[in-house]
Parts: structure tokens; sequence; C-alpha cells
């Protein structure tokens, strides 16, 4: 294939995470990464190592991941988007790419990261929402989840709604921007926006809110585990399934124009 000068590229990925181990690449599961590599390969006949804002794990679902690498392509960047979804399986995509400069780290770039968790509050189970929406049974006090969703705004320590964390001395403090519960129907979905977020805190965050909605963790309770109070209440982890990375906002990308 004809190349020209080594140039970065930038691409917004969607994927429906059910079927893989996450993103990351593992040697012996499917990954959303090795998909992605393998369509690169495919298309220009090289074995690259893509960079991504986040890990999702398995399960977890995008409409916003971010992807970089580095090519000799002469393909532009629609024609790439257009030749990656024909190589790529039916629930990965690429839904947009620019050329970025050759410093641009979508990992350590990103000032903003966004997530959704959505909770399918029914008697009964939906098919159509089975792999996007966790099902709740049991009477949920919305009102009440909005206004406990407010308490995890701003820097706290997330120490308590973090799972397993790389390094034993990894930082736990983190800021949130924004975070909000909304009810359309019968999904619910909790929303935030945040600096950065420790494993499984989002999943956390929202079995915690999930809790308050039942009656099972007062607001009291949960203050206390944001602000590093005395309390036993503990944060369960919701399932991956209801939660996705929504979006990835950087200063300077996508370019403007």
């Amino acid at each position: 294939m004809p190349t020209t000068q080594n140039k970065r590229l930038a691409m917004r990925v969607e994927y429906e995470g059910t079927a893989y181990s996450g993103f990351q690449y593992q040697a012996n599961a499917p990954s959303i990464q090795e998909e992605l590599e393998k369509a690169i390969a495919a298309l220009t006949g090289d074995e690259v190592r893509i960079r991504s804002a986040g890990r999702t794990d398995a399960g977890v679902h995008a409409t916003g991941q971010v992807i970089a690498f580095d090519t000799e392509s002469r393909l532009g960047p629609c024609e790439f988007v257009r030749a990656m979804n024909y190589h790529l399986p039916d629930d990965i995509a690429v839904k947009v790419a620019h050329v970025v400069p050759d410093g641009f780290d979508p990992r350590r770039h990103a000032r903003a990261r966004s997530y959704r968790y959505t909770v399918l509050r029914s008697s009964t189970p939906s098919p159509l929402q089975r792999r996007q929406a966790c099902l709740v049974t049991q009477a949920l006090d919305v009102a009440m989840m909005g206004e406990a969703a407010i308490m995890y705004e701003g820097e706290h320590d997330f120490g308590r709604f973090a799972g397993p964390l790389e390094r034993r001395d990894a930082g736990t403090v983190r800021l949130v921007y924004e975070s909000s519960v909304r009810q359309r129907g019968d999904l619910i979905t909790f929303d935030v926006k945040g600096n950065a977020f420790l494993p499984h805190q989002v999943r956390r965050m929202a079995g915690a809110l999930v809790d308050v909605g039942r009656g099972k963790l007062s607001r009291d309770d949960l203050k206390l585990m944001i602000d590093g109070g005395q309390t036993e209440a503990v944060a369960h982890s919701m399932p991956a399934l209801g939660l996705s990375l929504v979006n990835v906002e950087y200063d300077g990308y996508p370019p403007k124009g």
C-alpha cells in the first residue's frame, strides 16, 4: 500500500462490551483492543499498539471511547473510518477520526470523562435491555437517589468506592464535576462526569445510590462514606452490563472546523 509521512490518528469508538473481557488486550480472551488492532492490521498491513482513554472492564460498553495510533497509510480520516468498520465485528464501530498532534495521548491528556449507569426498574426482565441495563425489581425512590447523587460532586477521597488498585500507594482523591439521576419510563440513569475515576468507582457509586433508593442506605451514611467518616456502610458494585463510557473531553480535540 502506498505510504506517506507518519501521522497520528485519533478515533471515537463505540462498542457493546458483552462479548469481551474488557478493552485491554489479553492473551487468552477476546478484547476490544485486539479487534481494533486486527482491523488496523488488515487495513494497513502494520501491527500497531493503540492507546486508549480508558480500559473499560469486561462487559462494559462505550459510546465515546477515544483511541490513538500512528500510521503511514495515505487514507484520510473519513476513508479510515469506513475501511475500519468494514473489518470490525458488528459490536464495535469507529464513529469519527481526526489527525492529531504526534504527542496526543488519549489517556494522559483527557481533562474529563463521563460515564452513565443504567438501571431498569421493572418487575419483569426486558429482552431488549438485558445487555445495557441492570434489572432492579424492588421499588426505588428516584427523587432520593437524585438528591444523594449531588453529594458526589466536588473533590473527595473515593477510596471506599474503589476496587483493587494497581498500586497500594495510588491516590484515591478524585474530582467529580457533575452527578445526577434521571428517570424516563422504566429506565433510571446515573450520569457522572469527573477528571478521572478509580477501578469500579462508578459501579460502586451507582450501587450506593440504588441502596439509597431502596431505603437500605441513608444519605447520612453515604455522606460519611464520601467524607471518610466512621460508618460500617459499604458500597456494593453494580454489574458491569449497565455501565457505559459516554464521553471523554480534551483541550483542542476534536479540532474545530
